[in-house]
């Protein structure tokens, strides 16, 4: 059972994608867990044979439980060897029924879905918010599902009060921040740090660079936070690494964890893979997927187990600056806030800016203040030439 993030000690899981005899490759899906927070895609990672499978649908087991045995390309088979107390054994307690088989589509239904009227904004509208086109009343030309039919059914279901078992999984989830940040505060000496960068000339970058792009191309300038931070970090490793067993430790790769609220309440934070070597155009793209499979329950569990950093930005809640809580086993948190437009002196002559609050919250294990301050300046250095990013 893979660790997937600080605050969680077990989950359950929902179904095997690969039985015994199945090969394997680094990468493929196996299995979906259940966690406090979502429903998370399982990945293997190495290449060979599925050998036994020891868990089964329904089980609820704690973390580091081996869950199954692969045998890996080249090497002997594994069966023979002693497997009782690598395994821990599956309390009576945490045992819950397996879920019933899913029911395969009907024909007539998977047709009538093939012809759907619906138009390209309407169904994006929809695929963003979770919805399925099927269950909404077109009002449009011969039944066609309007932009205006989305919304509407977007605003009857967040009336609907919400079931018993969503509530139960945001009381949970709720329960296990609270744990993760308890834990955070009580074991992580922070430090805070604060600057105003002027982002008139990225935002003027931005809008020249997105006149030369396609709408669905186009890009926001929380693309140029993350990837401007991802950048900094070469230059400060010290802060992208985790600390473990009173030990730190920088990691090779930059993975920014990017926060993402969910629609039924709380946040995760996935990460992206290799942010600093990514485009922006790359980072754009990979960054609306991760947001709306994150918002539909589809995270890989990579995703939620390898951030090295996390950054949060509050700006779109009208929030001028956040001071985050450090993510454990992470050693620093970016925030930033919304762009305002504020009174900046350049050259000697005062004018009106467009700006935003930057902050670092640092882990004193780790890092001080002057390496953290040196960091926002570097953040603050590589915005002012955003065609560089």
């Amino acid at each position: 059972m893979p660790q997937l993030g600080a605050d969680m000690s077990a989950g359950k899981l929902l179904q095997w994608r690969k039985k015994v005899g199945d090969p394997v490759q680094r990468g493929d899906i196996i299995a979906d867990v259940e966690t406090d927070k979502a429903d998370i895609e399982v990945e293997v990672f190495s290449t060979g044979t599925i050998e036994k499978i020891l868990i089964q649908p329904g089980d609820k087991v704690p973390v580091g439980t081996v869950m199954a045995l692969i045998r890996e390309e080249g090497k002997p088979a594994v069966a023979a060897v002693p497997l009782a107390p690598q395994v821990p054994l599956v309390p009576p307690e945490l045992r819950v029924p397996a879920p019933p088989p899913s029911r395969a589509v009907p024909p007539m239904v998977a047709e009538g879905a093939a012809r759907l009227h619906i138009s390209p904004v309407a169904r994006k509208l929809a695929a963003d918010l979770g919805i399925d086109p099927a269950t909404i009343s077109g009002t449009g030309a011969g039944g066609r599902v309007t932009l205006e039919d989305v919304q509407r059914a977007a605003q009857e279901q967040a009336a609907k009060p919400a079931p018993a078992a969503e509530l139960d999984r945001a009381a949970r989830m709720r329960q296990a921040i609270g744990a993760a940040m308890a834990r955070s505060k009580r074991e992580i000496p922070h430090y805070y740090l604060s600057t105003t960068i002027d982002l008139s000339r990225a935002l003027a970058w931005l809008t020249q660079e997105n006149l030369k792009r396609s709408v669905e191309d186009r890009l926001v300038y929380g693309v140029l936070l993350l990837k401007a931070v991802a950048l900094a970090l070469r230059q400060f490793p010290e802060l992208n690494g985790f600390f473990v067993a009173g030990k730190a430790t920088p990691k090779p790769d930059i993975h920014v964890g990017a926060a993402i609220s969910l629609r039924g309440g709380g946040l995760v934070a996935p990460a992206i893979h290799h942010t600093d070597r990514q485009s922006l155009g790359e980072l754009m793209k990979n960054f609306r997927d991760l947001v709306q499979r994150a918002r539909a329950g589809t995270l890989r569990s990579s995703e939620l187990s390898d951030p090295t950093i996390t950054v949060t930005s509050l700006g779109e809640q009208g929030v001028e600056a956040v001071f985050g809580v450090i993510y454990p086993p992470q050693v620093a948190l970016v925030g930033f806030g919304k762009i305002v437009a504020k009174p900046w002196v350049s050259e000697g002559q005062v004018t009106a800016r467009q700006v935003l609050t930057a902050t670092l919250s640092g882990d004193h294990r780790v890092s001080d203040g002057h390496r953290g301050g040196l960091f926002l300046a570097a953040v603050e250095h590589l915005l002012q030439e955003p065609e560089q990013l």
